[in-house]
Order: C-alpha cells, then structure tokens, then sequence
C-alpha cells in the first residue's frame, strides 16, 4: 500500500513538473506571432482617418496588401485567434505623415519576424508569400510618404 501511495505521489510530481515545462516552451512560430501583432498594429496606423482626411487608393491598396499578408502569415503559424482590431491604440495626434511613419518602422518589423529561417517545408511556400505581400504594403506607403510631403 505504501509503495503504491509513493508511485502515485511520485507520478503527480512527475504531471506537475513536465506541465511546468511546457507552460514556459514558446509556440511553434513566436516570431510568426509577433509579426501578426505589428502588422495589425501597421494596418491601424494606415486605416485611421482624421475627420477632415480621405483615404486615398493607394492607402486602401496597401492595407489590402497588409490583411493579404495576415492571411498567409495565419496559414503558416499557429492563428492566435485575435481580430484585426486587436492592435495597440493609435497615437490619435500623429498627423499622417506620421502614422505613415509608424506603419513603415512596423511593417519592417514584421518582415524581421517573418523572414527568419523556416524549417517546415510546408510553410516555406507561404512564407515567400506574407513577406512578398509585406514588401508590397512596405513599398507603397513609402510612395505615400514621397507624395504626402509633395
């Protein structure tokens, strides 16, 4: 009887420390994560309109090139689940040029995040595809940057 209460306590330390373990393992594409939050964050930046401001259709391009980049950067990670509202507030005082601004320094980050080396070769495809939409989003904001200041 006592051996089997210690095989049993010893079997409950064993659940508790591999639960431990796991809880502090990352996910399978933390980086993939990390890009999804910059790029809902970048696409924040460019969807905010002052009430006196017009979206242009360049800005509807590039924020269609970002939501792109989300779909396939969900396919090829773990889809955390959150919606394209779920970013950090916008800094409601940054004028345009401003947020162009920020959306670039963000969508820099996410292609960091997205671009580190890929070791499925399922998501490698995808990858190509994200980083290539992110790229896209990235070039014609900075067209919006060189027009605003015109």
């Amino acid at each position: 009887m006592k051996t089997l209460i210690r095989l049993a306590m010893l079997s409950l330390l064993l659940v508790i420390c591999l639960g431990t373990a796991f809880a502090e393992k990352p996910g399978h594409h933390p980086r993939y994560l990390h890009a999804l939050s910059d790029l809902r964050d970048a696409r924040a930046h460019l969807d905010l309109l002052a009430a006196n401001e017009k979206r242009d259709a360049e800005e509807t391009q590039a924020i269609r090139k970002i939501d792109d980049a989300i779909k396939e950067l969900k396919k090829a990670s773990i889809d955390d689940g959150k919606n394209l509202t779920d970013h950090p507030p916008v800094d409601a005082k940054l004028k345009r040029e401003g947020r162009y601004h920020k959306a670039l320094a963000l969508l820099d980050s996410a292609h960091k995040d997205a671009s580190q080396e890929e070791d499925d070769a399922k998501s490698q495809g995808l990858q190509g595809r994200f980083i290539a939409d992110i790229d896209e989003a990235h070039r014609i904001v900075e067209k919006l940057v060189i027009k605003f200041k015109k």
